[in-house]
């Protein structure tokens, strides 16, 4: 059967590590820190490379081989590493493919840590960003310097859920021969895939969704191969690999991605709309409303419009945080994509680093509340969110 010609149910549910001795229909763990050699030709030819087999679980291991050859085909990369968490992803794919004295042009809209790096550790080494505004990607060449290396984007962004069209960043991408990085954390692989679009590189933070229930770390880098041979080699010498056991769990949670990330969009589309019409909200941003200002972009490069839902409430910092302490079923943390849902002031934890200016040129106001909508029924969701408005 041709592995390619199968969905994306399929793929998530059949693409498994070869089987042992024992014949086991679910993969097992593989919780050893190295591998073993046959005699000394064996251990040289691998060590060389020359035979592609695990050596060591810092370089590779049959659990994280399986998740990223999952990711892959899920995103139609050529190859992939995997991480011990998102930001270790972030990070190692900069450093390994950035040398001092490189730009990036980047969306102003981007999770807290990724922007700390761009502006206090990247510069250590010479490695400058400017930031273009994510409602005039037009500006977006007038940016380009000669040193210019990467362009990166998210979308939907953190934790403001506005979109990017894929397709512009790829051609202008291409234009000026950089490599073109996604950031593909809030969308996941069921409902986007930006190298469709032109993206060179596609990365997740694999704690969110892709888990999908707050267990375990994990980060994942898929894509061109030669760009990603780069991003092995660095990893393998800097250690950041993620550990067998979390790949065995998010690989295992991989199979049941379509089903859930269907039901977080459904419950996100529901809370939504009870937002919009709600009278102490001031405004509600939903990548699949049609009041969204990038709706039709959504449309064309997205399934859904995933789980993640924004809205200012009326009143400003104090009504926001009156609102969070009469939260009750819900969750208050700075995580997402639980099947929990999960309430968060993205002011106050995760874009906490921004001076107010910079919260402000991303649309991150003291009262704005970000929204990862579970898998709870969506009545008792609305209730909860229903009675803290009051």
């Amino acid at each position: 059967m041709n592995n390619s010609a199968l969905g994306f149910e399929t793929q998530a549910i059949r693409t498994q590590t070869e089987r042992s001795q024992y014949l086991e229909h679910s993969v097992p763990l593989y919780l050893t820190s190295s591998f073993i050699f046959e005699d000394a030709e064996d251990m040289r030819a691998s060590f060389a490379e020359e035979k592609d087999r695990n050596i060591y679980s810092r370089f590779s291991n049959p659990n994280t081989s399986e998740f990223v050859e999952k990711i892959c085909k899920m995103e139609g990369a050529e190859s992939g590493y995997a991480f011990a968490t998102g930001m270790a992803a972030v990070y190692s794919t900069f450093a390994a493919l950035l040398n001092a004295g490189d730009h990036i042009v980047s969306a102003s809209s981007v999770f807290g840590s990724t922007h700390t790096l761009f502006t206090k550790y990247f510069p250590k080494w010479n490695i400058t960003t400017s930031y273009f505004n994510i409602t005039e990607p037009e500006t977006i060449e007038s940016y380009i310097q000669p040193n210019t290396r990467i362009l990166f984007a998210e979308s939907p962004t953190n934790p403001a859920v506005d979109i990017l069209d894929l397709e512009y960043l790829g051609k202008i991408a291409k234009k000026y021969n950089l490599i073109l990085i996604v950031d593909n954390c809030f969308a996941t692989p069921y409902l986007q895939n930006p190298i469709a679009f032109g993206a060179d590189l596609v990365i997740h933070s694999a704690t969110k969704l892709i888990d999908g229930q707050g267990r375990v770390l994990g980060g994942v880098t898929v894509g061109k191969e030669e760009l990603i041979r780069e991003i092995y080699l660095f990893s393998r010498n800097t250690g950041p690999a993620l550990s067998p056991f979390n790949a065995w769990i998010l690989s295992k949670s991989l199979e049941t991605l379509p089903v859930r990330v269907e039901k977080h969009c459904e419950n996100a589309g529901k809370i939504a709309h009870f937002l919009e019409k709600h009278p102490n909200v001031q405004t509600v941003k939903y990548p699949f409303l049609k009041s969204h200002p990038q709706y039709e972009i959504a449309k064309k490069q997205m399934r859904l419009g995933g789980n993640i839902v924004a809205f200012e409430i009326k009143g400003g910092i104090a009504a926001g945080r009156q609102f969070l302490d009469k939260i009750k079923l819900c969750s208050l943390s700075a995580n997402l994509g639980d099947t929990r849902t999960i309430v968060t002031h993205p002011a106050s934890t995760t874009h906490s680093k921004l001076t107010e200016q910079e919260r402000l040129a991303v649309s991150i106001t003291d009262g704005l509340v970000r929204i990862s909508a579970g898998l709870e029924s969506v009545n008792d969701i609305i209730a909860d969110l229903e009675q803290a408005l009051i």
